[in-house]
């Protein structure tokens, strides 16, 4: 195809450079620099190659753009304006305002064509990681057969990074996994400016970045416009980088630009002052003097070029989206089965009985959830197929693994514990936590599948900038966290987590749900399954009873809940022992204690304090009366979310401090996770 690029294009590039000078100097805040630069950029990938109905945000064979510099909106929003998708010039007047379409960063749910929310920098290339295995794993679902290029399933994911994405470790660590895993549908443009806030990136970065990621496996190319001694933004240079990277289908591929940040405003291009404030008026003028464009003028745009920009974009995306409806209709009918399952996910619905494949765990043997957590995984892999996911490197911890399903990898990576091809299912995250966190943001934002991710509930510290993210965007991802307490035991304090069921509880949108015991982890996984929103399962490492249900003890399907009567007792509780996970079994013993001593105590099973919040009042009140002041609240963790169930009357028993060496059985009774230490608690309340 030849590569054409006329007047019209040169002079839409200008407006979008002016564009996002006035839209900062207009907001007052923002950054203008990169913006500038990178406008000719942006409009080549959008207006010659990104593949988009300007008209359809949700289409399922677009590309997908990813904007990993978010503090870098403009260049995106800009792009969109110039592609007629769904955003005006009033928009961009509005930018950074109060509820307006175009926030500083941009927002996934809020904007349409953005595909992520991104600003935390490494966070949305290593999403984009994500999305280009999703859309691998889908092609392997739907249409494995098909020559590559040929299905409908086939699309590109475009990043535009840049020298502070490169620099988070979380970049690192998903561009390493990428070349692991040869993501050829993967193509990164480093905007290579050597400028952040603290001005010369030399101070701080100055490895050889293309020479690294050539180490990890990818295409590497660079283009230089400061090359000539002359600065010459030369598109066709970058074209052909382009057009090099859709040839290298084996690897990703990155593309490190060589700009000046904010070229040509003078005073100020290539300075970090131009990286994330306003112009000001002297500056501005000289930028558009530069750009031949009236200084005097605010949102001046040439109205040619963004009509020329935006019927580019229409008639390009007609064409993409005519060949696609052929190529869809074509494999439709070729392939009735799969087109079935294929409506089915497009909808979020699930197939009729699924719940019937849950396993029945038995009664009176004990088992550690995280065990009866791969029982319920195994049991719905037959019956969900768009269920995937693994571990960073703890899959036999976590019991993340489907036993029998090949893995997700190029073929001959396979080992002779894991075998598998570019299809398969099981992932291999690598000891990498924060980029499997934001993987599996990608994986979800491609839609279709649901994911999870395992790791010990300890080092769920190192993805919890992915989790907030997640959370943030409302995501269907699910987390496996593993050994989660003290419980743990001898691999000592720096493994027994203590304040992260409160650190993760204080996350708005995340469902945390913590298990008593085999049955309670089978209905949290169906609970899980059935909201399709972000959620968090912690599990034990050690073994727990899985008591018999339905006589003393009540359903574990409670669960759904959040909280339920576990135990009762005849008429008004006199005391209510509230717990979670392995801490359950210690209330239900404590209860036994007291009734014999004559108190009537309640038990309630707390799983998830965010799905019983959801619950009526009438129904909360249900379960916790509020006449009964009398609490006890037994959690191997921070006492802090139970005070707003406890009231001024009650205690908690909790974990303060970090923890110690020992055992786990050892531990729980050093700090008093026990049936009598409860019932002691309970007494010296009701005598208070």
């Amino acid at each position: 195809m030849t590569f054409s690029w006329d007047e019209l294009d040169t002079r839409a590039v200008t407006t979008a450079k002016m564009l996002a000078a006035d839209a900062v100097e207009n907001a007052g805040s923002g950054h203008p620099g990169t913006a500038i630069s990178l406008a000719p950029l942006a409009y080549l990938i959008f207006q010659k190659h990104l593949q988009m109905d300007p008209t359809d945000h949700l289409w399922l064979g677009r590309d997908r753009f990813v904007m990993s510099a978010g503090h870098s909106s403009l260049t995106q929003y800009i792009s969109l304006y110039l592609a007629g998708a769904g955003l005006t010039l009033e928009d961009l007047k509005e930018f950074r305002t109060f509820k307006s379409k175009t926030p500083g960063h941009p927002e996934y749910g809020h904007t349409d064509f953005v595909e992520i929310t991104t600003g935390p920098l490494g966070s949305g290339m290593s999403s984009a990681v994500g999305m280009a295995m999703a859309q691998r794993r889908l092609r392997g679902m739907f249409d494995p057969e098909a020559p590559a290029g040929e299905s409908p399933f086939d699309h590109n994911v475009w990043v535009i990074a840049g020298d502070g994405c490169l620099q988070e470790g979380i970049s690192s660590e998903a561009s390493s996994l990428a070349g692991t895993q040869k993501l050829g549908n993967l193509i990164v443009f480093w905007d290579d400016n050597h400028i952040s806030i603290e001005d010369d990136t030399n101070i701080a970065f100055n490895e050889d970045v293309l020479k690294r990621y050539e180490a990890y496996g990818w295409h590497t190319q660079h283009v230089d416009w400061t090359a000539s001694g002359e600065y010459k933004e030369d598109v066709e240079a970058v074209e052909q980088a382009i057009q090099n990277a859709l040839a290298e289908t084996d690897r990703p591929s990155i593309i490190g630009l060589r700009t000046i940040i904010g070229w040509p405003t003078p005073g100020k291009q290539n300075t970090g002052g131009i990286h994330g404030s306003a112009l000001g008026a002297e500056a501005l003028a000289g930028l558009k003097e530069a750009l031949g464009i009236d200084p005097t003028k605010m949102f001046d745009v040439d109205e040619e070029a963004v009509a020329h920009a935006q019927a580019n974009m229409k008639a390009r995306g007609e064409a993409a989206r005519s060949k696609w409806d052929e190529k869809f209709s074509a494999w439709r009918a070729a392939n009735p089965e799969r087109a079935e399952l294929y409506d089915r996910l497009s909808k979020r619905e699930l197939p009729e009985g699924w719940e019937d494949a849950l396993p029945k765990f038995e009664e009176g043997k004990s088992l550690a959830t995280r065990a009866a957590s791969g029982k319920v995984l195994n049991a719905l892999a037959p019956v969900l197929p768009e269920l995937w996911g693994g571990s960073a490197d703890l899959a036999g911890s976590n019991n993340t693994l489907m036993a029998g399903e090949p893995s997700f990898l190029p073929e001959e990576r396979s080992s002779d514990m894991f075998s598998g091809n570019k299809y398969g299912r099981n992932l291999h995250f690598g000891v990498r936590e924060h980029a499997m966190g934001a993987i599996m943001n990608g994986i979800a934002l491609e839609g279709m599948t649901r994911v999870y991710g395992g790791t010990f509930f300890v080092f769920s510290d190192y993805m919890r900038g992915a989790v907030r993210l997640a959370s943030l965007m409302k995501l269907p991802v699910t987390y496996v966290w593993t050994h989660d307490s003290v419980g743990v035991g001898e691999d000592g304090p720096t493994h027994q987590p203590i304040e992260h069921l409160t650190a993760y509880r204080a996350i708005p949108n995340l469902s945390v749900v913590r298990p008593a015991d085999a049955a309670e982890t089978a209905q949290a996984w169906k609970n899980i399954i059935l909201r399709d929103s972000t959620a968090a399962i912690i599990l034990s490492r050690q073994g727990l009873p899985n008591p018999a249900r339905g006589g003393e003890l009540a359903s574990a399907e409670g669960v759904a809940r959040g909280g339920y009567v576990l135990r009762d007792t005849d008429g008004t509780p006199d005391v209510i022992l509230m717990a979670s996970g392995s801490e359950v079994q210690h209330a239900v013993g404590a209860a036994q204690i007291l009734e014999e001593e004559g108190v009537k105590a309640r038990v309630v099973s707390m799983p998830s304090m965010e799905w019983f919040e959801e619950q009526d009042e009438e129904y909360k009140e249900s379960v916790l009366p509020s006449s009964v002041t009398a609490r006890v609240s037994v959690e191997a963790g921070l006492a802090a979310p139970w005070y707003k169930y406890l009231g001024i009357r009650g205690r908690a028993i909790s974990i303060e401090t970090f923890g110690e060496v020992g055992s786990g059985g050892e531990l729980m009774e050093y700090f008093g996770f026990n049936k009598e230490n409860v019932a002691k608690v309970a007494r010296e309340v009701l005598a208070n």
